[in-house]
């Protein structure tokens, strides 16, 4: 019969045994030892210069002094020596100066961390995971970073996101609060498509990119084309507001027909143009004048056009053409002016139009 146990070596008291406290308090040592085994170093192979009772070191390779011989045991300062621990497969440690948990593996200590997962059902980082999230992460930060061709990478960082069919969906949705904001992929389709969002429920497309053509569309781009279906009579000398009642296109509805301008939706610069068309009333000698306002009462630079030759009715036309920049709510209108004579401005070939380009 041995004296000692099989894994930890614990002495057993032997029958007629004198001064069995000994044998006990021995076993009881070894235990307070190994039981919940955390080690203060893993990288010294020498015994620091004034340990405390109790503390714990994993040797290392090479010791000397009084751990010569004892490289990648345990050593434990008891009762003002040191006592050696020979590890056994299995064994755990925790290494305080790391933070790190190590198994004894028959031939070192290795880190617990493994190399690979693989088929993992749920993974979840600083939250739970579930059926519906099976990987879930919870943290304020992340990278991703390309491995170096010093590492043997390529240099380069590819993530892919792959759907079965066109018709599924593809993505990144983007949330305030647990309410889908913004979706960025392909949805649908495999068109790219940046679609926005008030509630979560309701989505406008503001680009979408066709993947056969590359061709960019922005649906949502305030841009519209008014016209007059009448001609507007514009006496001598006055500045005078064209009634655009009718619309070939109003995106957004930004073109507000009913007093007729246009309202930016939102701030950015836009392009206007326009053209008038002379009809005659008593005299062709009339001189003719377009601009484009801002807000009822600020000429836009750039905007102005005149025409002072002797016109043709139906045939004389001024083009105008400007940008500038707006802030949402901002108006802009199309006024004419007659000189010298009055006239009409004709319907149908009289038009407005614009669109936001910033």
């Amino acid at each position: 019969m041995s004296d000692a146990t099989t894994h930890l070596l614990l002495p057993y008291i032997l029958a007629a045994q004198a001064q069995k406290h000994v044998t006990h308090n021995e076993a009881l040592r070894i235990l307070d030892g190994l039981v919940q085994l955390s080690v203060l170093d893993r990288d010294l192979t020498a015994p620091p210069g004034s340990p405390a009772d109790g503390d714990r070191y994993i040797v290392g390779s090479g010791a000397t002094g009084d751990w010569a011989g004892w490289d990648l045991n345990v050593a434990l300062w008891t009762d003002g020596a040191w006592l050696r621990l020979p590890p056994r497969t299995g064994w755990r440690a925790w290494v305080e100066d790391e933070g790190l948990l190590l198994v004894y593996d028959g031939a070192g200590w290795v880190g617990t961390t493994p190399a690979a997962l693989q088929n993992m059902a749920l993974f979840g980082i600083g939250t739970t995971a579930n059926a519906a999230n099976p990987f879930a992460a919870k943290l304020n930060a992340a990278l991703w970073t390309a491995k170096t061709v010093a590492e043997g990478g390529t240099g380069d960082l590819f993530y892919t996101m792959n759907k079965e069919a066109a018709g599924d969906d593809l993505g990144l949705t983007l949330q305030t609060g647990f309410v889908t904001k913004a979706l960025v992929g392909l949805f649908g389709s495999d068109r790219f498509r940046l679609a926005v969002s008030a509630d979560g429920s309701t989505f406008f497309d503001g680009l979408s990119v066709d993947n056969t053509t590359g061709i960019v569309d922005q649906p949502r781009l305030p841009r519209f084309k008014a016209y007059t279906n009448y001609d507007n009579y514009v006496g001598i000398g006055t500045w005078t507001k064209i009634g655009l009642n009718n619309t070939d296109y109003n995106d957004q509805g930004a073109f507000d027909a009913a007093n007729n301008h246009f309202v930016a939706p939102v701030d950015g610069t836009y392009l206007f143009g326009a053209t008038l068309l002379y009809k005659i009333n008593a005299s062709a000698t009339a001189r003719m004048r377009g601009r484009l306002v801002l807000n009822g009462t600020t000429e836009i630079r750039g905007s102005l056009g005149e025409i002072s030759a002797t016109h043709v009715s139906l045939a004389t036309a001024i083009w105008l053409q400007t940008m500038v920049p707006l802030t949402a709510g901002d108006t802009v209108e199309l006024q004419g002016y007659f000189r010298v004579a009055d006239g009409y401005f004709a319907a149908d070939h009289t038009s407005f139009w614009g669109c936001k380009i910033g």
